[in-house]
């Protein structure tokens, strides 16, 4: 009984590891998922968790940020920092969700590189203020995209490496 207890501890702490790797900014989805399949997991159980992970701070960023900015901007010294966050956010794709709306939206989280993802396509919706029925499913949609070509692309590169 022991044994089995060990294991189920061990099974799902690879499980949570991925979660909260998939839940961090910068790595997100696109390293939660070769972490898990490098971590044993199958390629479709590291994208579920990853794609689970990844969008636990979707609604807290696009219900809460600008609230957060605003009362941070009051504090002297943290105002030219919020300005500088918002203006780099919003530079060149804030231009594009404004025209092209959630659709571009999709997109700028889909496409797996730096710098995109769910984290950033959450702030600059909440700083253009769509409306969390539109962001969020957008958000979603583009992190199943990415998510898909993540662990496509991650299951061929270890499966390259097996003999």
């Amino acid at each position: 009984m022991e044994r089995y207890v060990s294991e189920l501890l061990t099974f799902l702490s690879v499980e949570v590891a991925v979660l909260l790797t998939a839940a961090t900014p910068i790595i997100e989805l696109r390293g939660a998922i070769p972490v898990g399949i490098s971590l044993g997991l199958s390629p479709l159980h590291s994208l579920f968790l990853s794609l689970l992970g990844s969008m636990i701070p979707v609604p807290i960023i696009l219900l809460s940020i600008v609230p957060v900015f605003n009362h941070l901007k009051r504090v002297g010294f943290l105002r030219t920092f919020i300005e500088k966050i918002t203006e780099r956010s919003l530079r060149g794709n804030g231009e594009k969700i404004e025209k092209y709306g959630a659709w571009a939206l999709v997109l700028i989280v889909a496409i797996p590189l730096p710098g995109t993802g769910v984290w950033s396509g959450s702030l600059i919706a909440a700083l253009l203020n769509m409306r969390f029925r539109w962001a969020f499913p957008a958000i979603f949609a583009g992190n199943v995209i990415a998510g898909v070509l993540v662990a496509g692309l991650s299951y061929g590169a270890f499966s390259f490496f097996r003999p």
